[in-house]
């Protein structure tokens, strides 16, 4: 038996194979209407970690998912996530000017231009996830409700919401994780199960063990981004660093301090190791993701 492929040398592969899948899946920049095309574009290639991408298919090798099926789900859940941080970096939002180390979308092109690419790539991500990938139909449903609610007022935009009524206020830690379950770890759990349900029948134990782990590594997430946003500057970020902090916003940092903070993180980490146990030395890649989320620099 061969050697498995190194970490970082999987990471960029399926990252180059998640880049050409967009730029098949996005409408052609030169297709009418040109600037709307063309800021859809400008926003998801060339940028960006993929880690919901890299998440969808570490799950999906998990259960011998098809590469078609795994494509389309990590394309999918990019585009939400794009258009999400499209609408967060507006002005009526987090009102940002730099994104990935290049303009927002607002200010490369307008504010009106924003909001319908933020709109066309959500539409955008469940055309990619209907469309024929080899799976049975009923799986494909249940792949498609699953974005869905991790989308919208029960996931992501429930947890944005929350967020925004958030500011200046004196949260509790119980209050901001379950913001950040949604904000944040609803997105990161539906990339994890879209691998898995791209691939062979999830059993009750093993998706016990999958919702342990995206539990574990949603709250890291944030968790490292707090703690990056208070002690990173905005040429390593990529963004505007330290703008939670001028906006009053309640982070893990300003609850708990930073030292506490990064001890969360390490704990979530050995958490989300520790859930994958059922899957044995299989699921190294997610564990070596986790690893990846929490250590990031950037």
């Amino acid at each position: 038996m061969s050697a498995p492929q190194p970490f970082a040398a999987w990471v960029a592969a399926v990252q180059a194979q998640v880049e050409q899948a967009l730029g098949a899946f996005l409408p052609q920049a030169d297709a009418l209407p040109r600037k709307l095309h063309e800021a859809m574009r400008y926003t998801v290639l060339g940028g960006g970690k993929r880690v919901r991408p890299l998440l969808v298919f570490a799950a999906g090798a998990l259960f011998d998912a098809d590469a078609r099926a795994l494509e389309r789900a990590a394309a999918a859940v990019e585009m939400i996530h794009a258009y999400s941080l499209v609408h967060d970096d507006m002005p009526c939002m987090d009102d940002d000017e730099l994104r990935r180390g290049k303009p927002t979308v607002h200010i490369a092109y307008d504010e009106a231009t924003a909001l319908l690419v933020g709109d066309a790539l959500q539409s955008q991500a469940f055309v990619v996830l209907s469309e024929d990938a080899g799976l049975a139909p009923a799986r494909q449903m249940a792949m498609l409700a699953l974005l869905a609610q991790a989308s919208g007022a029960a996931g992501m935009c429930g947890g944005q919401a929350i967020d925004l009524d958030s500011v200046g206020l004196a949260l509790s830690l119980e209050q901001l994780e379950r913001m950040h379950q949604l904000k944040t770890g609803a997105l990161l759990r539906a990339s994890v199960l879209l691998g898995a349900l791209a691939g062979a029948e999830v059993s009750p134990t093993q998706r016990e063990a999958l919702d342990a782990y995206a539990r574990a590594i949603g709250l890291a997430f944030q968790v490292v981004d707090d703690v990056l946003d208070a002690t990173a500057d905005s040429a390593t970020l990529g963004k505007t660093a330290g703008k939670d902090a001028a906006d009053n916003k309640p982070t893990y940092v300003s609850i708990l301090g930073l030292e506490p903070s990064r001890e969360l993180a390490e704990q979530l980490r050995r958490d989300a190791h520790q859930a994958l146990a059922p899957f044995g030395e299989n699921a190294d890649r997610l564990r070596q993701l986790a690893d990846l989320i929490v250590q990031r620099k950037a």
